[in-house]
């Protein structure tokens, strides 16, 4: 379970960044940075907050829920244009910055997950796998995750057929199946190599190494 003991060690303000949206075939890359205010951070949100991945949908939700009313929050994207155009890591860091931008105050210091640390106004300290160690980190983790699934969620209302209810974009054996029966769509990430395949009519053999991350 993730705790304070990263923070503690930090001074002024601190701000945690994840993102969520690395690995699917589709949609937005989404970041989110989170200033908690830990003298509202009790109670039921902290025994629940953790990595994203490791929560169901409805603690993920709850947690977001909670961590609106206690903790400042900026969201940033990049598109899929931007990522077929810069590549996923450079577009990660690209919205990584933006969620920064969007809190409206300069943070003292930022803890990124991963090891890459993105060009913001203030100090980064990366901390690989810290989403499971930093309470800020897991936050952000999971008010990125929430944002996405909600955008992939409404574009499954638009573009129907390819499962993007429940598998948020990601490379199941569903929507590995519906490119080949429907073709791609506008928020396909061409640069990712099955919807180039498909693009160009070649087969695509199926992915499901990302079915985990975009289980409910």
């Amino acid at each position: 379970m993730p705790d304070f003991a990263i923070e503690r060690t930090c001074r002024g303000i601190v701000c945690g960044i994840d993102e969520a949206g690395r690995g699917p075939l589709a949609g937005p890359v989404v970041a989110a940075a989170v200033i908690i205010d830990r003298r509202c951070f009790r109670g039921e949100l902290r025994r629940t907050l953790d990595d994203s991945k490791v929560l169901t949908r409805g603690d993920r939700e709850a947690c977001y829920g909670a961590l609106r009313r206690c903790a400042r929050i900026g969201v940033g994207a990049a598109s899929v244009r931007e990522i077929d155009r810069l590549n996923i890591l450079r577009a990660n860091l690209v919205a990584m910055a933006r969620a920064v931008a969007a809190l409206g105050l300069r943070p003292d210091i930022a803890l990124v997950d991963g090891n890459v640390p993105p060009t913001l106004p203030c100090p980064v300290r990366t901390v690989v796998k810290g989403d499971a160690l930093s309470f800020s980190i897991a936050a952000a983790s999971v008010v990125a995750k929430v944002t996405r699934d909600a955008i992939m969620r409404g574009l499954a209302e638009r573009y129907p057929g390819y499962g993007w209810h429940t598998n948020v974009g990601y490379a199941t054996e569903e929507h590995v199946a519906a490119i080949r029966r429907l073709g791609i769509t506008p928020h396909h990430r061409r640069s990712f190599a099955p919807v180039r395949l498909a693009a160009e009519g070649m087969p695509i053999l199926p992915l499901f190494d990302a079915v985990d991350l975009a289980a409910d």
